[in-house]
């Protein structure tokens, strides 16, 4: 969907910035990427070096291909002009003010928002793209900034660095999480029919774990407060099902 804003507009996003921090000399740069610029069947537990390393997720190789030239910008300024900068490699992140959206949000929040709204409206039954079988790792999005603050503080001397959860989980036994959190008691379709995406995406952390950082965030606890606040924000009015 929509390659060529993906493809485009980050391409233009991430240089002009990039160009401008180097133009006003930013000392400290952390350049955002996402595990899904990995290949689709990358070793797992997917280490830096895997970067490149295979053919990309079909499905979101534009925005992949923008992210990949992001990464390589920030690698070039570090060794044409010296730029102590780096890239931060997050897994799939998830938390308040998430998008909700079913057309455009990712696995988790969509799955907020069709139990939570299956639930208020009595809708029987909730359909979820896929087996069910693809396993994905989630990061609260405050881990996320509580690593950045934590690089930005040490200056590391790594490029790229993954920044995960530690562990994964199946998209089945997430809907069966998410589904019972709210009370949800109806059927959840899986549809084969539809695409499973990359079979699992787990990042090895061992570089930033070694540095002395760690995820303080527990799933459970992460998941139960964004179903809170989505329960209780406007946006679970935006009903999409």
């Amino acid at each position: 969907v929509q390659p060529v804003e993906f493809l485009s507009d980050n391409l233009l996003i991430q240089t002009n910035l990039l160009d401008g921090a180097h133009k006003a000399n930013i000392k400290k740069v952390v350049f955002l990427a996402s595990s899904c610029v990995y290949p689709k069947f990358a070793n797992q537990p997917i280490k830096e070096s895997e970067l490149l390393n295979g053919y990309l997720e079909p499905t979101n190789e534009a925005y992949a291909i923008a992210k990949i030239a992001g990464i390589k910008l920030v690698d070039a300024y570090k060794k044409e002009y010296g730029r102590s900068w780096f890239s931060l490699m997050p897994t799939n992140i998830y938390g308040e003010k998430d998008n909700f959206n079913l057309k455009t949000a990712h696995v988790l929040p969509a799955l907020i928002n069709k139990f939570t709204n299956a639930v208020k409206n009595k809708v029987p039954v909730v359909e979820i793209w896929g087996d069910g079988s693809p396993l994905r790792e989630f990061l609260h999005v405050d881990d996320l900034a509580d690593a950045c603050l934590f690089l930005v503080k040490k200056q590391p001397i790594f490029s790229l660095i993954n920044v995960g959860y530690g562990t994964d989980i199946s998209i089945k036994d997430l809907a069966l999480k998410i589904s019972e959190i709210v009370g949800f008691e109806g059927k959840i379709d899986f549809n084969t029919k539809l695409p499973n995406g990359t079979p699992q995406k787990l990042l090895d952390s061992d570089i930033l774990r070694g540095m002395g950082w760690s995820p303080k965030i527990d799933l459970n606890k992460g998941i139960m407060e964004t179903i809170n606040w989505f329960s209780n924000s406007k946006s679970s009015k935006d009903i999409r099902i």
